[in-house]
């Protein structure tokens, strides 16, 4: 879970790897992703660069937006779509949240739990 830890000034590739690793290690509907893409992005047939990922973990939606190469992280509590809570927290904070949310998830998720260790052995 170190890997999970960033420096703000590499918020743009943070949220890229980031954005690897969990698409890859858990379901679909867990995570979401909205990137920007330039007039060149599109001409190139280019994905983009991330600007925003949101994870759902049960009732929490860990967000870490990147936005003029500046990050924002939030954690909300969301019951049927509505968003009962929301913080904007520090990205160390937000990390150690979602760290905590993935180990919780995957005690009552088996599929969580595989996914968990594909993205702790980086494969």
């Amino acid at each position: 879970m170190a890997a999970l830890r960033l420096d703000s000034a590499d918020a743009a590739i943070y949220a890229g790897v980031l954005t690897n690793s969990l698409s890859e290690a858990l379901p679909p509907d867990y995570v979401t992703v909205e990137r920007e893409r330039s007039v060149s992005d599109r001409m190139r047939g280019r994905p983009g660069e991330v600007s925003k990922v949101a994870v759902r973990l049960g009732d929490k939606v860990l967000t870490l937006a990147v936005k003029n190469g500046r990050p924002t992280a939030e954690i909300c509590r969301e019951v049927r779509g509505i968003v009962l809570s929301r913080q904007t927290v520090p990205i160390h904070q937000w990390a150690t949240t979602l760290a905590s949310a993935l180990m919780e998830h995957a005690q009552s998720n088996a599929q969580a739990a595989a996914a968990l260790r594909r993205l702790a052995i980086g494969s």
